[in-house]
């Protein structure tokens, strides 16, 4: 049986998430360290986990697996669960597969260690547009799709 599993810290998608979920009929689970309203919706289900590090991350991993969507901005939650054969979607629907998760991981690292060189660097990443929305909610309705075809 199909769930989305939703890396809710930050997450700015959960109530687009939700909607798609509710209209498949599959099992969420919103994953924090707290502070979030839960929903009304039966199918929901808020998961408050400890603090400490990557606890929610770790929640999610150990659960995920094939005929699963995860969504999340997390890279190697990312990679974790796309090696356990989940789908993986980025909040602005992006796909995070076996073929790219490499590059991404190399990515996020290589930036990393720019920035730890470079103090006074300065910048983010883009701004959460209407467009990256409409992506997101394009792909979990592809992927809960071909999800309920397994």
């Amino acid at each position: 049986m199909t769930a989305l599993y939703i890396d809710a810290d930050a997450c700015p998608v959960k109530a687009e998430a939700e909607r798609v979920a509710t209209r498949h009929k599959v099992r969420m689970f919103v994953v924090s360290n707290g502070g979030l309203r839960p929903s009304q919706n039966p199918l929901v289900e808020t998961v408050i986990v400890p603090d400490g590090p990557d606890v929610a991350d770790m929640w999610i991993a150990d659960r995920a697996g094939i005929s699963d969507v995860v969504v999340t901005g997390d890279i190697p939650l990312a990679a974790k669960c796309v090696e356990a054969g989940a789908k993986v979607l980025k909040h602005n629907g992006e796909a995070l597969t076996a073929a790219n998760i490499g590059n991404v991981l190399a990515t996020r690292d290589l930036m990393a260690d720019l920035r730890a060189a470079d103090p006074f660097r300065q910048g983010g990443g883009k701004g959460f547009t209407k467009a990256d929305r409409s992506r997101f909610l394009d792909a979990l309705e592809r992927e809960l799709r071909a999800a309920a075809r397994l």
